[in-house]
């Protein structure tokens, strides 16, 4: 099967934890995959040794990770040379209101335009609220975007927005999808 390269960027833990649900149900199908932070990639690691890729990022402040902006723009050609996709997180994603699937979808087209990265295929899920793990400030903050984003505003618990079922199907889609482009590409020949 294929090796596939999983690499994104975290600001809480919840991209991380998409991330390792991707690569453990592509790894059932029987690929052969990576997972790495954006942010602690080991240098020698090259894009080229992978069939396929996908990036993953959170959102905060409205744009993603800048180690993930910084590895699609560094890589964009040998992104475009193979299977690839991007999945983000974010409370934008979490809402099914269109104001909030439409901004979730304005950060994707600003990755684009910024990194001139695109991807074959494009996951958007909501992410986690982490009242337990911010600061005063940080708390008071996004307390007042979840009351009118999700309304989420008991800052004594967390709460988590992730549809495990659509990251599950992202992941079996983007394996199909990758199946399906190495078995049309003619084989090597030395």
């Amino acid at each position: 099967m294929a090796s596939i390269l999983v690499c994104y960027g975290t600001g809480e833990g919840q991209t991380a934890k998409v991330a390792d649900r991707i690569g453990e149900a592509l790894t059932e199908r029987g690929h052969d995959l990576t997972v790495v932070d954006a942010a602690d990639r080991p240098s020698d690691l090259s894009v080229a040794d992978f069939d396929a890729v996908l990036v993953g990022s959170s959102i905060h402040m409205g744009t993603q990770e800048s180690t993930v902006r910084s590895f699609a723009e560094d890589n964009r050609d040998a992104l475009a040379a193979r299977p690839s996709g991007f999945f983000q997180v974010s409370l934008s994603s979490a809402v099914e209101d269109p104001e909030g699937q439409a901004e979730a979808a304005k950060y994707v087209e600003d990755l684009i335009a910024e990194t001139d990265f695109h991807p074959d295929r494009i996951g958007l899920f909501g992410g986690a609220l982490r009242y337990s793990k911010y600061g005063f400030l940080k708390r008071l903050m996004l307390k007042r975007i979840a009351k009118d984003a999700t309304g989420d505003t008991d800052t004594s618990r967390d709460y988590e927005y992730t549809d495990w079922d659509e990251v599950e199907a992202f992941a079996d889609d983007f394996a199909a999808f990758v199946e399906g482009r190495l078995a049309t590409e003619p084989a090597a020949t030395d």
